[in-house]
């Protein structure tokens, strides 16, 4: 399956494919001439796939160095790309050189920003291996590291000249690393795919969680919402702002629990079920909707809430967002299931959706 991210400037393919990493060497070559390669990808991801992608790219031709780094949320900052972009220039790369980022959403992330400052840029293509980075952060161009205010307050929208997506290296995720991935895919549903929400009102957990049935099916349908949005918007003004729902108060969670603590889709969700709450409540959203919301994240293992729950952290936590328009801040409600709406707020009133 293929996805044409048709954007102007920038026009790339998203290949969904069981077994595309077995044939990378042809994905990458009839993308890119010949040349010199950096892969970046952290340690754990590195031992398990690392060697089968850089065999093959340079039995193609290519010239392959890998930079790693520790696994983890904490590497995505500038200290790591400091030491990325130094690897770059040892290994002596040009401007019609390339980067691949080989992992999960923290890599490709972290080797989206490094190839669009290095050089002032340079290529990089995607091939994602977590859920999370396979149905949201590989797709978009945003790119980004955390700084001590507030996760990917600094980062570029560069898009990658493709995206490959292997459902199979799933299968060598942990379960919560994979139910994590789930936050992001229930967000897809609700608020654009009601016919995503239904399939995931009919699988059982098990048959997700341990069979990953209809998954390709999953992938594809959250990658066309992400696709859609990002062509609508490119650079995050208008309709993009529909993929934070669950995020702005999710990002708050993440960075006050402390990186790690909290997964991104984990966080996503308690953000999705505690805005709800209070939207609904101030007749925003319809009765009900947020108990269904919290029954799918409690189905699929996903957290509804989080404890210590520190309201005023939080909201300092909150202030730094980069929805944050000086005293308003553009919130995402969901008026019904596979729908999206921007409610600004004011950051003062964003107190009452921290409310327990």
């Amino acid at each position: 399956m293929k996805l044409k991210v048709n954007l102007p400037d920038h026009p790339y393919e998203v290949l969904i494919e069981k077994g595309a990493l077995d044939h990378v060497n042809t994905w990458v070559s009839a993308l890119w001439k010949k040349q010199k390669i950096v892969l970046i990808s952290d340690d754990h991801v590195n031992r398990l796939y690392g060697k089968k992608v850089t065999d093959q790219l340079n039995e193609a031709g290519f010239e392959v160095a890998v930079f790693e780094f520790p696994e983890g949320e904490a590497s995505k900052n500038l200290a790591t790309a400091e030491k990325a972009w130094n690897f770059c220039a040892q290994f002596g790369l040009t401007r019609s050189d390339g980067i691949i980022a080989l992992g999960g959403g923290v890599t490709g992330d972290l080797a989206g920003f490094v190839a669009s400052t290095y050089m002032r840029g340079i290529h990089f293509l995607q091939i994602p291996t977590s859920l999370t980075a396979q149905v949201d952060s590989s797709i978009g161009g945003k790119t980004g590291i955390n700084s001590d205010f507030a996760k990917n307050m600094i980062g570029t929208f560069t898009q990658p000249d493709g995206v490959l997506i292997d459902s199979n290296v799933l299968s060598t995720l942990g379960e919560r690393e994979f139910r994590e991935g789930l936050g992001e895919v229930i967000k897809c549903g609700l608020i654009a795919d009601a016919q995503l929400w239904d399939l995931l009102t009919d699988l059982s957990a098990e048959d997700l969680l341990k069979n990953f049935t209809k998954i390709d099916e999953i992938i594809y349908r959250s990658c066309e919402v992400k696709r859609k949005v990002v062509v609508d918007d490119e650079l995050d003004n208008g309709v993009r702002l529909y993929l934070n729902f669950g995020h702005t108060i999710g990002h708050a969670v993440e960075s006050t629990a402390g990186y790690g603590v909290v997964m991104h889709g984990e966080a996503v969700a308690i953000g999705m079920v505690q805005i709800s709450k209070v939207a609904e409540a101030k007749g925003l959203m319809p009765q009900g909707i947020t108990e269904e919301i919290r029954q799918m994240v409690v189905k699929y293992g996903l957290p509804d809430h989080y404890e210590p729950w520190d309201e005023e952290q939080l909201y300092a936590a909150l202030t730094h967002d980069k929805k944050a328009r000086g005293s308003q801040i553009k919130t995402v409600i969901v008026p019904q299931i596979g729908s999206a709406k921007i409610n600004q707020v004011a950051l003062e009133e964003m107190k009452d959706y921290l409310k327990k």
